[in-house]
């Protein structure tokens, strides 16, 4: 197989073929093109056959373009080579050989519908509250334990001492005896039940350590400890593990993902080649030399640094608005701009943002200016179920006599109303002509419901008669809150923390920003008038050309993606990055949030703008904003300030800058005058890149988490050091960043 189309190191990355190989492919390096084409290099010139090739990524789509890049690169199709996501592949695995861990080998695959009823009856075995534990708070819970490959009895014993945990520990026993019982696994199991089989049967495990003799694994970066686990049992003996995957890429650690498992990699097996591909072919330098430098303010990480060949390109353009309406208006205006001006197509810009409720005002701004959208990912604003249900409470507090509307919400939140009832209760309206609202009102003469239904309906009622009653006295923006409060609606979303529902409740609260902004720039400021002003906004003609539109999505679920214009909105802290990252106080979840930067500039393949505001309104509330930290790192060659306000806007970089910390910690504990030279010295050089090379034994460094310290030995990039007070430990020079002092 011919491979001049690689650069040298993509083809060093396939030609070496024996041993652990660790790739570490920066953002638009080409890491499938490499992968692709190194499976192909293994079989055409290597002579491997397809059996003995295992090639693990995480989504179906990924898994399906890897497939199909290797037919057409082999000219032909093969079944007996495996290229699949982790869980088709245990799938497989359990089919042949689960009954081996007492499993029936035809289980079934429980879906999430199927655990929620599943933990409900636990629930109701254990005589517990389901108001306490909530089920689907609960099945997270296991969820998370089985990422880590915790056992209910080893989660029990790790958290003795907290009583609801314990607790959940009893009902995580009671679900897997049950699913066991059912001879079911749910998805975390196909990966747990897997490693547990490799573990319990030598047989089985040499079985797939002789077949699979090469190893690929992408986007390693994102596996959990269940999954880190399975790759490492396999590829144990042989150790022809070859991983890609770039740890400044890595966002997914709230979802389980272990960003140890890239780092610590050479730990974990011998002789490690490590392979860095830096050349982009996405983006222009400015854009690569402003993500470099932020995401080199990062402590672990390995060192690398993306370059590309088109040295020209257009500073980074920062634009500091007065609101996000003001933000959302710029997008707009210079988007029509782009478009016009520069022949670029709608389907050529994106805007980006850290949270979903960021996109409210951009969606706006941009149907009034008849430039057509779509949410990546996700669902307009206006369509999405929760902003979908709160219209139809408003709007039958408006109008009850609106069926549709009062169809929707009579049992949302649940409570008790059943589809039979609400049939019963619709035919009857229909018999006597009148709305379904007049015949609630008179329940108790319906002889054809039973008395929980009556008393269910009957509260229904009252909820929104006293409603009724609060929209003469209350503004829609408070009145909005009151819905949310009165109906339940936001405490049933809060018994389940995941991050869908907590999304949701920021959706609703970001709808309170809507009527603030109603009530500002109205002279109707009724109820009526404002759910008018929703319909006219929302209602946009769909475009003949559906792919010719903006692309709006969270920057989450832009990795992968390109763009040759990147707007990168809401660059201000407890926004970017997300405020319960800054209260955390965990160095790790900024480092996260940081990475999460990373990907968002790194997308951009021409033109970048990032945006800010002075104040704004986000979920019902207006606060001052202070600008990212991530905006203060960006390099100044690199950007072009569209605008100087008077106030200009901020972040001290004291609050977070290694240096001051260092600085701040130490001054007691040293000489302050020596202390004093050293720390001016080295932030003299903090804004240039910290040159670790030349580091030598007896030298005299600081790390950011020990303090300052002698290095007494070296072997290759792993570093001896006496650290003043922590004793002697190895640090490893390539993902740690240490200062020569």
């Amino acid at each position: 197989m011919n491979l001049e189309s690689l650069n040298y190191e993509q083809r060093e990355a396939v030609e070496k073929t024996e041993g652990p190989v660790l790739i570490l492919a920066g953002a638009g390096s080409g890491k499938t093109k490499v992968l692709t084409t190194r499976i192909v290099h293994l079989i055409k010139n290597k002579n491997i056959s397809p059996f003995n090739i295992l090639a693990i990524t995480f989504t179906n789509k990924a898994a399906n373009e890897m497939r199909e890049r290797v037919k057409s690169l082999l000219k032909e199709d093969n079944d007996e080579m495996w290229i699949s996501t982790f869980h088709s592949c245990c799938v497989r695995i359990l089919r042949k050989d689960i009954n081996k861990i007492g499993y029936n080998r035809s289980f079934v695959i429980y879906d999430s519908s199927d655990q929620l009823t599943l933990i409900k009856d636990c629930l109701k075995e254990l005589n517990l509250n389901d108001k306490v534990f909530e089920p689907r708070a609960v099945i997270s819970e296991i969820s998370s334990a089985k990422d880590k490959l915790l056992s209910p009895k080893k989660y029990k014993d790790m958290n003795i001492s907290d009583n609801r945990k314990t607790k959940i520990a009893e009902i995580y026993k009671l679900y897997q005896e049950r699913l066991k019982r059912s001879s079911a696994l749910d998805f975390d199991d196909l990966i747990v039940k897997t490693v547990e089989l490799f573990k319990e049967n030598e047989e089985v495990l040499e079985y797939y350590r002789n077949r699979f003799s090469y190893i690929m694994v992408d986007e390693y970066q994102d596996t959990s400890r269940a999954q880190y686990e399975f790759i490492r049992l396999l590829a144990k003996n042989h150790q022809n593990i070859c991983v890609v995957g770039d740890d400044d890429q890595s966002i997914y650690g709230w979802r389980g993902a272990d960003i140890r498992n890239i780092l610590e990699f050479e730990k974990d097996y011998d002789n490690v080649h490590t392979v860095k591909l830096e050349q982009n072919y996405r983006s222009t330098q400015v854009i690569l030399d402003a993500a470099n430098k932020v995401i080199s303010n990062n402590i672990e990480r390995k060192r690398k640094k993306l370059w590309s060949e088109k040295k020209e390109g257009e500073k980074i353009k920062i634009q500091v608005s007065d609101d996000e309406i003001d933000e959302a208006n710029f997008v707009a205006d210079n988007i029509y701009k782009i478009s016009k001006k520069e022949n670029i197509k709608y389907s050529d810009i994106a805007v980006l943002y850290r949270a979903n409720a960021q996109a409210r005002p951009i969606e706006d701004a941009l149907n009034k200016s008849n430039i057509p959208y779509t949410i990546y990912g996700g669902v307009k604003f206006y369509e999405r179920k929760e902003i979908k249900d709160l219209l139809a409470y408003l709007r039958v507090i408006e109008n009850p006599q609106d069926d549709i509307s009062l169809k929707r919400i009579i049992n949302v939140p649940r409570r008790g109303i059943g589809l039979k009832s609400i049939e019963k209760i619709e035919d009857r309206a229909s018999l006597r002509q009148e709305s379904m609202y007049s015949v609630i009102v008179d329940i108790e003469s319906n002889s054809d419901l039973s008395p929980k239904a009556k008393k269910s309906i009957k509260e229904f009622v009252d909820i929104i008669g006293s409603l009724r009653a609060m929209k003469e006295v209350y503004p829609v923006s408070k009145l909005i809150e009151k819905v949310l409060k009165t109906t339940g609606y936001i405490e049933e979303l809060e018994k389940d923390k995941k991050d869908e529902n907590l999304d949701r409740i920021d959706n609703l609260k970001e709808f309170v920003s809507i009527a603030i902004e109603f009530e500002r720039n109205s002279k109707e400021k009724d109820l009526e008038n404002f759910l008018t002003s929703i319909s006219l906004n929302s209602d946009t003609d769909e475009e003949e050309n559906e792919n010719e539109k903006v692309s709006l999505m969270t920057i989450h679920t832009s990795k992968g993606l390109e763009f040759p214009v990147v707007f990168l909105i809401g660059m201000e802290e407890n926004l970017f990055p997300i405020s319960r990252a800054v209260k955390s106080m965990n160095e790790s979840d900024i480092e996260e949030e940081r990475r999460l930067c990373y990907v968002g500039i790194t997308r951009a393949k021409d033109i970048l703008y990032m945006t800010l505001t002075q104040r704004r309104t986000l979920y019902g509330k207006t606060a001052p904003s202070v600008s990212s930290r991530f905006i203060e790192e960006l390099p100044n060659e690199c950007i072009e300030k569209l605008n100087s306000p008077q106030n200009e806007i901020t972040y001290s970089k004291s609050s977070y800058n290694v240096l001051d910390k260092y600085k701040q910690k130490y001054m007691n504990s040293i000489n302050k005058q020596t202390l004093a030279k050293k720390v001016n010295a080295t932030i003299k050089e903090a804004e240039k890149e910290n040159d670790t090379s030349n580091i030598k034994a007896g030298d005299k460094v600081f790390h950011p988490k020990f303090g300052v310290g002698t290095v007494v030995g070296m072997m290759g990039s792993e570093l001896t050091i006496s650290f003043v007070n922590k004793g002697i430990k190895k640090i490893n020079k390539e993902y740690t960043t240490i200062d020569l002092l």
